[in-house]
């Protein structure tokens, strides 16, 4: 029996894109992205396994509550965003089932470069409007991409 090995879903010069654009996302708040990716999503519904994965990484200890994990299980074609309280109560109502339709059509389309970089941007302006940066703010959470199994 013949076993294919996977694919990456981005190159690594996408790779230095996406955590550019989180980094320029992030460059006018006090807000937090990040992406984490895997494979497949096992036993569970992706916004469980994106609220286990946030809660691993201490994402809610931001001082603001305003960090948003953008979770992809790409082989099943799962994903999602999920936000702390601070953003999330912030956030228009909507915004978060929008995002996640403009997300899902991309991908759909298989342009997920395109798809994940308009998420980061979208997420970085409404940390923007709502958590703008101050003089005492840093930088709480890593830029880089997570891959998990």
């Amino acid at each position: 029996m013949w076993f294919r090995k996977s694919t990456p879903l981005f190159s690594k010069s996408e790779i230095q894109t996406i955590q550019q654009r989180v980094k320029a996302s992030e460059a006018g708040t006090s807000g937090e992205i990040r992406i984490y990716i895997e494979m497949h999503c096992i036993w569970m519904e992706p916004v469980r396994r994106a609220a286990e994965i946030f809660h691993e990484l201490k994402m809610f200890h931001t001082v603001n509550r305003n960090a948003v994990l953008i979770y992809l299980a790409y082989a099943d074609h799962d994903f999602a965003l999920y936000a702390d309280k601070g953003i999330f109560e912030n956030a228009d109502p909507g915004f978060w089932e929008l995002e996640a339709k403009k997300l899902a059509q991309n991908f759909h389309q298989k342009a997920y470069m395109d798809g994940l970089v308009g998420a980061i941007d979208a997420v970085g302006i409404l940390l923007t409007q709502h958590y703008p940066l101050h003089s005492e703010n840093k930088n709480e959470l890593p830029d880089e991409i997570i891959f998990g199994k």
